[in-house]
């Protein structure tokens, strides 16, 4: 056997170029394969393919792979028609819909996902008991063949935890007392396989087992995460361990309202995990700045690979307090199990089933092998799931609401066509013939102090400055003190309910327009999705008694709430109910 030599870190190569070309490329490896000791070999093209334990020549398997535990290996001998355990002491790993069985390679179309019969494969799974002996010798393998990769990745991640650490607390002035406690640094844990290895690797690099963490309940999530989550904090006694959740919102409910959450319209992760998480953020550390280690991988899509390794004060970052830093940005999906497996870190069952992501068990982002798994292990949730979506096909007139259903067109759907709210986000106004920049917006509830308290970014509101006959309030600007909008409740033909706006000594009318008519489209349509407490960095916007409300003595002014850039259509509610009709202010 080859010996095995600790890999080394070129620290001084690393400070200050995370970001850099040449960083990507340390990370930058294929999978291979040994025949002799069957397991994969993770290697960089300009290494000697040779086997590090038997020095015998290695072949390409493919660009990334994950293990396939006995669960899942079980369960893909009977979808292939195969022996029970015909693979048990086989080395059998997969990628996407390819399973690697001792280097040999297996096509599963999604055909055979949906067309298998669930129950019966459920029934027939039960029939077998699970054998990890020759796993486990295959595994201990695996990562003697790869300790130098793990060695690699596992410095390379501290130092950079460390230097972000250090270059917060700097910028933060933190004393030492603060740096000891870990103040305003926390992990965002999700119970997938991407945090658990975060928040190994971070306690680990800042030698702190009370570092915060923070769990978004979805209200969806598997049973094994939440098996797993409880596994987890029992195991860290020491940690302050958070859980984030909406109680307010149904998802059942919401999806009545507005639909089902598709792949570009996912309203339930504002909903149900972004905004609740900020509501802990606020409550912990009010408006301070804070440092987040996140669980984020460039491999993992195309949006992803935009990102930047450590992000801070930009659109991207959802909530807006947050510096986000991600230490396993550069890592691939084998290097995850390299560590976990490696370094001995307990994980989420569903794993082993064979579901790769472990994020909301209805994800339309899930595809055809976890939407077959959880017919299996979660059968009433899924069924309960797909009744809910045949009645929504029928309701806004699918013509074959079980193709629409079962083929996965429900999760490309865009717009709120044929949904009664979808006529809550257009905006309806007209021109006033009598007052030049003035408008006639229609509202769809009543006029009251809500609509009033949503006007506040804009200026000070000053009730008795305007004309009491009419009901008027003025918005004064906040430097000059100058009115620049007037605000009156109006009767107009057409509207069963209005408001009239003028705007007045401003450069831009049609600008600041555009911007009242966000505020308009919120009041409007307004479903509690909690964005705009997640964009709000002063913690001056949250729901209260079912409304939204901004803080007067909190707010900043600083117009984000109403901005594109931040908000696209001002409202997240814009992109989920817009049809193809609406008018676009």
């Amino acid at each position: 056997m080859g010996e095995i030599v600790g890999a080394k870190i070129d620290t001084d190569f690393l400070i200050g170029v995370h970001e850099t070309e040449m960083l990507e490329s340390k990370f930058s490896a294929s999978v291979y394969f040994c025949t002799n000791c069957k397991v994969p070999v993770i290697q960089n093209e300009s290494e000697i393919h040779k086997c590090p334990c038997c020095s015998a020549e290695i072949f390409y398997l493919a660009k990334d792979v994950r293990p396939v535990f006995p669960e899942e290996r079980l369960l893909m001998e009977l979808l292939l028609k195969k022996n029970a355990n015909e693979f048990k002491n086989s080395s059998v790993w997969a990628s996407d819909s390819t399973y690697y069985v001792d280097g040999k390679s297996f096509k599963v179309g999604t055909e055979l996902f949906r067309n298998s019969n669930s129950e019966q494969i459920a029934n027939n799974l039960s029939k077998y008991p699970q054998d990890y002996t020759n796993f486990n010798i295959q595994i201990s393998q695996f990562v003697r063949a790869n300790i130098n990769r793990l060695n690699f990745i596992k410095d390379e991640a501290v130092f950079f935890i460390k230097n972000v650490a250090e270059k917060f607390y700097f910028k933060q002035k933190f004393t030492q007392e603060q740096i000891d406690c870990a103040e305003q640094v926390l992990v965002s844990f999700s119970g997938g396989k991407d945090s658990t290895v975060v928040s190994d690797v971070v306690i680990k690099a800042l030698s702190n087992p009370n570092i915060t963490h923070v769990f978004g309940d979805t209200t969806l999530e598997f049973p094994f995460t939440t098996e797993y989550v409880s596994r987890y904090r029992n195991n860290h006694p020491l940690m302050e361990f958070r859980i984030a959740r909406n109680d307010d919102q149904s998802f059942y409910e919401v999806c009545e309202d507005i639909g089902p959450p598709a792949r570009m319209m996912r309203w339930c992760c504002s909903m149900f995990k972004t905004g609740p998480i900020t509501r802990v953020l606020e409550r912990k550390f009010g408006n301070k700045q804070i440092l987040t280690f996140y669980g984020i991988r460039k491999c993992e899509s195309v949006a992803r690979a935009k990102y930047s390794r450590v992000t801070e004060n930009t659109e991207s970052v959802k909530i807006q307090q947050q510096t986000v830093a991600s230490p396993i940005f550069y890592w691939k999906d084998i290097d995850i199990w390299l560590y976990m497996l490696g370094e001995n870190v307990d994980f989420n069952d569903a794993y082993r089933l064979g579901y790769d992501r472990v994020g909301c068990w209805c994800c339309p982002n899930n595809n055809d092998r976890a939407q077959f798994l959880s017919r299996i292990y979660m059968p009433e949730q899924s069924k309960k799931w797909r009744d809910f979506l045949l009645g929504f096909a029928k309701k806004v007139g699918k013509p074959d609401p079980e193709e629409y259903v079962d083929s996965g067109v429900w999760k490309a759907r865009q717009g709120g066509n044929g949904l009664s709210a979808a006529g809550d986000v257009k905006l309806n106004f007209t021109n006033c013939t009598s007052e030049e920049h003035a408008k006639i917006y229609r509202l769809t509830h009543k006029f009251d102090d809500s609509f009033l308290n949503i006007m506040v970014p804009f200026g000070i509101l000053a009730p008795e400055l305007g004309r009491k006959l009419v009901h008027e309030v003025l918005v004064l600007d906040l430097k000059t003190k100058v009115p620049i909008i007037s605000i009156q409740p109006f009767n107009q033909d057409g509207f069963e309910f209005a408001v009239k706006i003028k705007t007045m000594n401003v450069k831009n009318h049609d600008d600041l327009q555009r911007k009242i008519g966000y505020q308009v489209k919120k009041f409007n349509a307004c479903r509690k999705c909690l964005k705009c407490e997640s964009i709000c960095r002063s913690g001056a916007i949250s729901i209260i008694g079912g409304e939204y409300y901004i803080n007067p003595d909190k707010c900043t002014h600083c117009h984000k709430c109403v901005t594109e850039k931040y908000l696209v259509g001002g409202c997240m509610m814009d992109k989920y109910l817009r049809t193809r009709t609406d008018y676009k202010i």
